[in-house]
């Protein structure tokens, strides 16, 4: 007479899931993890330093402060511009209609000047320019401005 199977032993759960899925994944010891984070944070600390400064050592920076329109032909636009003092400048003025469309338009020419005592060593000029125009205007902008012979 035979005797009937009997079933096999079951492997224990943890071996049988480490068989299916792999071992347990070790953890960053708690050195290595502040090592880590100083490490990103220094990174990252860096890079802010570097986006911050990188754009104002590269020239010339302008900020339009306000304009006027006195009549339908003429718009006037005062400005600021940020370079190094011994550098000449040229700015792209427009003046825009209520469509946003471009209605007249002047490149000017920034001289350059002595550094001063002021803050900022006279980096900082403000100007006005009068910009003729071929319809009403009711705003006036700078387009750009750059450092004639440098590469932009």
């Amino acid at each position: 007479m035979t005797s009937p199977d009997q079933p096999a032993q079951p492997a224990p759960a943890d071996t049988s899931l480490a068989n299916r899925y792999g071992a347990k994944k070790r953890r960053l010891t708690p050195a290595a993890f502040r090592a880590a984070i100083g490490l990103a944070l220094a990174t990252g600390i860096g890079l802010l330093a570097w986006v911050s400064t990188s754009n104002s050592l590269s020239g010339v920076t302008f900020k339009d402060v306000g304009y006027s329109t006195t009549d339908a032909t003429l718009a006037v636009v005062d400005f600021q511009v940020t370079r190094e003092p011994a550098k000449q400048v040229k700015c792209a003025v427009k003046a825009l209609d209520a469509k946003f469309a471009v209605v007249g338009w002047k490149v000017v020419d920034i001289a350059p000047s002595v550094p001063d005592g002021t803050p900022d060593g006279g980096r900082t000029v403000a100007q006005r320019v009068s910009v003729r125009t071929e319809s009403a205007s009711v705003s006036g902008v700078v387009d750009s401005c750059w450092i004639p012979g440098e590469a932009q």
